[in-house]
């Protein structure tokens, strides 16, 4: 659908709207006596009536007493997207009961009494279905009406009118189908039809001029009848919304999505997520301005095999001595994961030329167990980062407890300990929810 022309008339309106007001007896003068081009005036079927939340909210007594915004941004937020600190002040982006993500969940403390401020419409779609239905039976047109509220955008310098409330008209028009000029099928375009009406009407009315209302001619083949047709619908599900962590729950969920996964699709992990992992576990802290990290990666292999039957060796050995060979091999069973993984991370702390020599036992002990607290660090980020990737990891220890052996197969140093092996590819199903664990519960 297309419109060879659109026309936009901004309707002033000299009146500080109020609790209680009627907004439709409100508008309905300067609605019919809006001025056409054409000479017509007032409203027809198929035109599309834009009003701002800011007078929808004062209507429906949505201004509030506010000491300090911040609090009512609290209540009126479901959760934190983003905030960052300025010579101005602090600015927060929320999401809000809505679902529309926007800074400072749409308060605004503009246009209002000194001490007061203005929150959203309570359900912006449902005052557009009252307000069409009043135009509707007042004027006897077939009219649209899109409740608008003023965004900004992510990646983009500047604000604009979206819709955050609609009613008797299409708010998305999809063209998936559609064949384009040179007979390509068009597959993914969506068009928000509601927000750039909302944001054409901004362009009449202003935000520092008394219109608070426009009324939008050339688009009636996007009017409807039935007036339940709500913004709502542009709000992207979360299951969508390929963004859908804010700043706050990325750092916290980038740590908390980390789980031990011990079945993994036969699919090859790329070396760039490997390298990236690398990226991030050596930025661990470390003693004397060290960077101590060794790395083996091993995909399926010769010497990944030769290394695990070598280890299983030693393990029989250490563990047969004291326990039954059934509680053995059951044991030894645990490390298959390390056989069948698509990629294992053998992680290591070099000691050489990084560990302070010191005379007596105690203090070389203490420092060798700084360099593994170091080398722990390296492991948690290497394994968050493949989380965040989509990635799961094991981390499997038995290895430290034959470490003469690792270095033997591999040929390394004696100098370098090895921190077990992890266990890397892409999880065969999703991992279940983790019970998220309190820290001050463990605080001695």
């Amino acid at each position: 659908m297309f419109a060879d022309r659109v026309d936009v008339v901004a309707l002033p309106i000299d009146h500080a709207f109020a609790h209680g007001d009627d907004l439709v007896d409100l508008i309905a003068p300067a609605v019919e006596s809006a001025t056409w081009t054409d000479g017509s005036s007032g409203l027809r079927d198929g035109d599309i009536v834009v009003v701002t939340s800011k007078i929808v909210a004062k209507c429906e007594g949505r201004v509030v007493a506010a000491a300090s915004r911040d609090e009512w941004i609290d209540r009126e937020s479901v959760r934190t997207v983003a905030e960052w600190h300025t010579p101005r002040g602090r600015t927060r982006v929320v999401q809000t009961h809505h679902g529309l993500v926007l800074a400072a969940a749409g308060i605004d403390a503009s246009n209002t009494e000194d001490g007061t401020v203005v929150l959203l419409p309570e359900d912006p779609d449902h005052s557009a279905r009252d307000i069409a239905t009043r135009l509707r039976a007042t004027f006897g047109a077939e009219v649209g009406v899109i409740v608008s509220d003023t965004m900004g955008r992510p990646w983009r310098l500047g604000v604009t009118d979206v819709a955050i409330g609609a009613a008797g008209l299409t708010p998305l028009d999809d063209h998936t189908g559609r064949v384009d000029p040179f007979g390509r099928t068009l597959e993914m375009t969506v068009v928000a039809i509601a927000d750039e009406i909302a944001a054409a009407a901004d362009l009449a009315t202003g935000k520092t001029r008394s219109a608070p209302v426009a009324i939008v001619r050339g688009l009636g083949a996007y009017v409807t009848r039935d007036l339940h047709t709500p913004a709502s619908v542009i709000v992207r599900s979360p299951n969508e919304d390929m963004f859908s962590l804010g700043v706050r729950e990325a750092r916290r969920t980038a740590v908390q999505q980390r789980r031990t996964v011990r079945h993994f699709r036969h699919e090859e992990v790329p070396d760039k997520s490997i390298d990236e992992a690398l990226d991030a576990a050596v930025t661990a802290p470390a003693p004397h301005h060290s960077h101590p990290w060794r790395f083996r990666v091993q995909r399926l292999g010769e010497e990944r095999t030769r290394l695990l039957d070598a280890l299983a060796d030693a393990w029989r050995a250490d563990l047969h001595a004291t326990l039954g060979i059934a509680d053995v091999e059951a044991r030894i069973r645990r490390g298959d994961i390390l056989r069948t993984a698509p990629v294992v991370i053998w992680p290591f702390v070099d000691l050489a030329g990084a560990a302070h020599d010191y005379p007596d036992d105690r203090r070389r002990a203490a420092e060798r167990d700084m360099f593994l607290v170091a080398g722990g660090a390296a492991v948690q980020n290497l394994m968050v980062s493949l989380a965040t990737q989509g990635l799961g990891s094991a981390w499997i220890g038995s290895s430290i407890f034959a470490p003469a052996v690792v270095r033997s197969v591999l040929g390394l140093a004696d100098s370098l300990e090895p921190l077990g092996a992890i266990a890397v590819g892409y999880p065969a199903e999703p991992p279940t929810p983790r019970d998220v664990e309190q820290g001050s519960d463990f605080r001695i």
